[in-house]
């Protein structure tokens, strides 16, 4: 491609060092071809519409090894990057009918190359296998020098790796060559023949929705018929398996192992070198689907999937005239069916005592809906059609519960978009959730709580002077606010940002009257202003005494997935596990006040212990134990909610939904006591 744009006399062409893409993401489509077996390319070129200047640029008008052909300063006209463009895929076209036969046979042979490895014993090396090697190295020391042939001690090369930034080393020439099978080569660390997904789990529906995610990229996925055992372990009929032998096996295990970024820094205890996009997005973790890891071969009664799947049908069980009918809040879909509920004027409830259904534990929170003629076909489309399995009941429960009410949901976003409101805009019509889309000249107008139940602040959405906890806010319009006199009327009452002096006042009678106001990633830095009493737990002590944020020399975490504790007793993680992986990309950790408790401020997910990366890189991740990821409080009447991790990136953690959902619901729910 370079050659044919220097040899048509097309300057200005950069590769490799000339950008900042790396190969290390899988989530574009030029990414996740390299999982495919498949070449991936990515052209970017400037221009618009508008004809623009290239400035005089002296480092440019210098040839290096990746700048091969300087541009000629010039006004640059659109026309100019569509033959740019046209020339960059005739040189593809050209070379891929030039060498179709290679290509071709590179791809079988990379295919076959995969169904080879998913069948018989092997082992993926990854920095932390190489830094247990090491490790294991240096609790067994060898003497330097060289046998016949060999070299001496002094002249082994430096295997990079160690928790260090830049790496350490030793001489290679002193491990130990049985260290090579013992170590790298353990047999507790080869990689798994198959993957099986059982279908008795909580949530089968939400596990069915990450294998059609596997089936739309090409993955094989085969379902069971019947009951069978594998390793000494039972499984049901319908659970799924997904064996690595196949052509996309990078893939397979990209979707189910973590990820293990290397430590990139710049020099030796320099500052880190930032990815292109996120390092850790195992996806079987993010959605919280369980599945076990089988290592040797096995084979059972399984038939091929064909298309993607709908979610598993269920029934009502149980009696057939009941006093109501219980439902599990550890089910995503459990939310449709709340939502589809109040829409009908069905009555709802959270029960705080743990319920068991069917000789099934509901996990926390288990929802109580009274029989009544307009809950029963709710309840039995939703069996069908969303996959939640409805418990009827002769015996109404008693005890306490909280019941939900219909809401009015205000999503935050603002002129030239929001790319986290947009997604958490998608996840809620996916859900079923009523919502308006709310801009800052309508929360500076007042008078909120006659229009909303609940408020929601994405990650960018509020920044007041950069964030208090973790970055700054992220996910805005891309270039800043446009000229007013620029905007089309009709979309002029979108303009404007949230301010201290107009909107936070707004915010905070909105709350003190009732409402409610979800705030996640950078959004929380508002919470200080509405009293909540927290603070940035990532600090450490300057020269002056004074609290300041941990250098990225020390602390970095760019997206990846971490493991916290949770309170499933507090009715924002009602049916959530007690430990979950959080999608964190350098976002807000807690520290809450000592008068936390008077001011009826709670922590409801939090870090412990001094590692608790699941996947991804995370540098300086012991800073984080004792910290709180999510919390929430009460101010006046209403409620926030502080949910530091971004609980629905991109769309793709399930798993961390519920506090999301809960969130929506719970300021609004009153307290009531069941008979």
């Amino acid at each position: 491609m370079h050659s044919r744009l220097v040899a048509e006399g097309k300057g200005g062409s950069a590769m490799r060092s000339g950008s900042n893409y790396s190969t290390w993401w899988n989530g574009g489509l030029r990414t996740i071809t390299y999982f495919h077996n498949m070449i991936g390319i990515l052209t970017e070129i400037i221009g618009s519409p508008t004809p623009m200047t290239i400035p005089v640029v002296p480092s440019k008008q210098l040839p290096q090894g990746d700048w091969p052909m300087p541009v000629v300063p010039q006004l640059w006209h659109y026309r100019q990057s569509i033959e740019y463009e046209i020339t960059n895929n005739r040189a593809m076209l050209d070379l891929a009918s030039r060498y179709r036969e290679t290509f071709l046979f590179n791809i079988w042979r990379m295919g076959m190359n995969s169904i080879e490895k998913g069948g018989k014993d092997y082992w993926t090396v990854t920095p932390k296998r190489i830094a247990a090697l090491e490790a294991a190295a240096a609790a067994n020391p060898q003497p330097a020098g060289g046998g016949r042939g060999g070299r001496g001690g002094g002249r082994g090369g430096a295997a990079a790796g160690g928790d260090s930034p830049g790496g350490g080393g030793f001489n290679v020439a002193t491990v130990p060559m049985e260290l090579y099978n013992t170590v790298l080569h353990d047999p507790k660390m080869r990689d798994p023949r198959g993957y099986i997904i059982p279908s008795d789990q909580a949530d089968f529906a939400n596990a069915t929705e990450f294998v059609n995610a596997l089936l739309k990229t090409g993955i094989t996925v085969l379902r069971a018929t019947s009951a069978f055992q594998v390793a000494g372990k039972s499984y049901s009929a319908g659970s799924y398996v997904v064996k690595t032998a196949q052509a996309f096996r990078p893939h397979v295990m990209d979707m189910f192992e973590p990820q293990d970024h290397p430590n990139d820094f710049a020099y030796p205890g320099g500052p880190p070198n930032p990815p292109y996009d996120i390092t850790g997005w195992t996806l079987a973790m993010q959605m919280g689907v369980e599945f076990d890891r089988i290592h040797d071969g096995f084979d059972g009664p399984f038939t091929k999937i064909s298309g993607l799947l709908p979610a598993p049908a269920s029934s009502i069980t149980g009696p057939s005239n009941p006093a109501g009918y219980l439902i599990s809040h550890r089910i995503n879909n459990s939310f449709v069916l709340i939502n589809r509920l109040l829409k009908a004027n069905a009555d709802v409830y959270w029960l705080k005592k743990p319920e068991t259904a069917d000789g099934q534990d509901l996990g926390t929170g288990a929802i109580w809906v009274p029989a009544s003629a307009t809950a029963r076909p709710v309840l039995e489309r939703g069996a069908k059609e969303l996959g939640v399995a409805v418990h009827a009941v002769a015996k109404a429960p008693a005890g306490d519960a909280l019941k939900l009410k219909p809401i009015r949901i205000g999503l935050y976003d603002q002129y030239g978009g929001s790319m986290p409101s947009g997604w958490t805009r998608w996840l809620f019509e996916q859900y079923e959730f009523p919502f308006q889309v709310v801009y800052p000249p309508a929360l500076d107008a007042g008078d909120l709580k006659s229009k909303f139940d609940v408020l929601v602040f994405t990650d960018g959405a509020i920044r007041l002077g950069g964030a208090v906890f973790g970055r700054g806010g992220g996910g805005g319009g891309m270039f800043g606010a446009p000229d007013p006199g620029s905007i089309p009327e009709e979309y002029k009452g979108r303009m404007g940002r949230i301010t201290e002096d107009k909107t936070v006042p707004q915010l905070k009678k909105f709350i003190e009257s009732g409402g409610s106001v979800v705030t996640i990633g950078s959004s929380t830095s508002v919470a200080e202003l509405f009293g909540v009493p927290v603070k940035n737990y990532l600090t450490e002590k300057g020269p002056d005494g004074k609290d300041r944020p941990l250098p990225r020399e020390k602390f970095y975490i760019p997206g990846s997935l971490l493991r916290t504790d949770v309170d499933n007793t507090n009715p924002l993680a009602y049916g959530m596990p007690a430990h979950v992986d959080i999608f964190f990309d350098s976002s807000p950790v807690f520290r809450l006040e000592p008068d936390s408790e008077l001011k009826h401020t709670a922590a409801v997910a939090w870090f412990s212990g001094p590692e608790v990366l699941d996947s991804g890189w995370a540098w300086g991740q012991q800073y984080l134990d004792g910290g709180t990821a999510v919390a929430e409080a009460s101010v006046g009447e209403g409620k926030v909610v502080l949910l530091g991790p971004e609980v629905n990136f991109r769309d793709q953690p399930h798993a961390t939904y519920k506090l999301l959902f809960n969130g929506l619901y719970y300021g609004s729910a009153r307290a009531a006591a069941l008979p």
